[in-house]
């Protein structure tokens, strides 16, 4: 059962209580990512997450590792565009170790010149990582293509020169102006009781900012192309076109669309070129939104001269996409994607990701039932009248590795309108 209060400063506490469940996954969540930085402190968001658990006034990066290790806990972070999650999962009886814990680090944290200094090496350290893995290279120059000279398009991460200025007092002055009340989210579920879990909140979350934050620049996607030769083994492509929003009428019909397009062995995409043409090891489509873009993308893994086909080949699945449609295939990537959705229910860990995640985009918790009955309604016309509109627009092109024999970008831009 989920219920949702809010604290005298604000803050939304969401929990839900899973019966026969014996650990709790807690956390919170702010509305704020690296789509609200500055070109200047690209990547102040993540490391801001890192630095949340190298010390708090009260404690050491140790201590919180112990706290929370002594008791058999997780806990970890992500940062995302418009999000950055805190959370820790452990056994019910621990429950208040692990809020303590959250509620210090999210508020609290020290920011010790030393710890980051030493943690500006890490960082940089996981940016070549990065740079060495051509999918997540490819990624980040589709991005870079799709919305240029934006916070939308730039690495999450942050840029290495730009990581090496940042001081103590630069990323106080960030958690100051963007970590606010009215954007944080407190989620629990598993063996949690509201009221007390609401009562201890009220007294561990109470020196979160109360003043109203700066808002995220608005994305403007672009589109376009990025090519960059490599000496690698494979070409790693990527084709895309602005989505739809979250809260979009069309948000399932373009997922249930990625999912016939290019999800799973039944895919068009799979069947085509990877089991009847045998060009790619991995080809899949995806459908993502935010608060107000979205993306829909085909990614491809191919050899250097497997590209040459390849391309028109996906230009044409593209094409005939909604003059082909057959129930189904309709009625395949519905079921998919139900499973998908009762299957991620059934880990506690999900239950607070998504409800706090709910609460940001929507001021609501979407219940399963809701959205199984949005996909449902999904018809074959929807997917036609999504599928003309979304593939109507400018593409967005990225690909990296050996590739002479790849199609240009207008000759991709010709074949789609064809």
């Amino acid at each position: 059962m989920i219920k949702i209060a809010t604290l005298k400063n604000g803050i939304r506490v969401i929990t839900e209580h899973l019966p026969h469940v014996q650990t709790v996954s807690l956390g919170t969540w702010v509305g704020v990512g690296s789509r609200f930085e500055e070109k200047s402190e690209n990547g102040i968001s993540h490391f801001l997450e890192h630095m949340a658990f190298k010390g708090t006034k009260t404690r050491s990066a140790l201590d919180i590792a112990q706290a929370i290790e002594n008791v058999g806990g997780y806990v970890n972070a992500y940062t995302g565009k418009d999000m950055t999650g805190y959370y820790v999962r452990l056994l019910k009886e621990d429950m208040l170790t692990g809020l303590d814990i959250i509620s210090d680090i999210f508020q609290h944290a020290s920011m010790d010149e030393k710890e980051l200094n030493t943690e500006k090496g890490v960082i940089i350290q996981e940016i070549n990582m990065y740079k060495d893995q051509p999918e997540a290279v490819v990624e980040q120059n589709f991005n870079l293509a799709a919305y240029p000279n934006q916070p939308f398009g730039r690495d999450i991460g942050g840029d290495a020169e730009v990581i090496r200025t940042m001081t103590p007092q630069k990323m106080l002055e960030y958690m100051h102006r963007q970590y606010t009340a009215d954007r944080v989210i407190i989620s629990a579920s598993g063996a949690v009781n509201h009221e007390d879990f609401v009562a201890n909140c009220e007294k561990l979350f109470c020196d979160v900012n109360t003043h109203k934050g700066k808002a995220a620049e608005p994305a403007r996607y672009v589109g376009g192309s990025r090519y960059e030769t490599k000496v690698h083994e494979q070409v790693n492509f990527l084709l895309g076109f602005e989505g739809v929003p979250y809260d979009s009428p069309n948000y399932w019909t373009m997922k249930v669309l990625a999912v016939i397009l290019g999800a799973g062995m039944t895919s068009r995409l799979f069947q085509e070129i990877r089991e009847k043409r045998g060009l790619v090891y991995t080809v899949h489509a995806s459908a993502d939104s935010d608060a107000d873009t979205g993306m829909f993308s085909i990614y491809a893994g191919t050899g250097e001269k497997q590209v040459a086909e390849l391309v028109p080949v996906l230009c044409d699945e593209i094409k005939k996409f909604s003059s082909t449609l057959i129930q189904s295939e309709i009625d395949r990537a519905k079921t998919q994607i139900k499973a998908r959705l009762l299957m991620q229910n059934e880990n506690p860990s999900s239950h607070t990701d998504t409800n706090a995640r709910m609460m940001l985009h929507f001021g609501r918790v979407i219940s399963e039932k809701e959205m199984l009955a949005s996909v449902k309604k999904v018809s074959m016309q929807d997917l036609q009248e999504c599928a003309d509109s979304l593939f109507r627009q400018k593409p967005t092109v990225a690909a990296l590795g050996p590739i002479s024999h790849l199609m240009s970008y207008d000759d991709i831009c010709a074949r789609l309108k064809g």
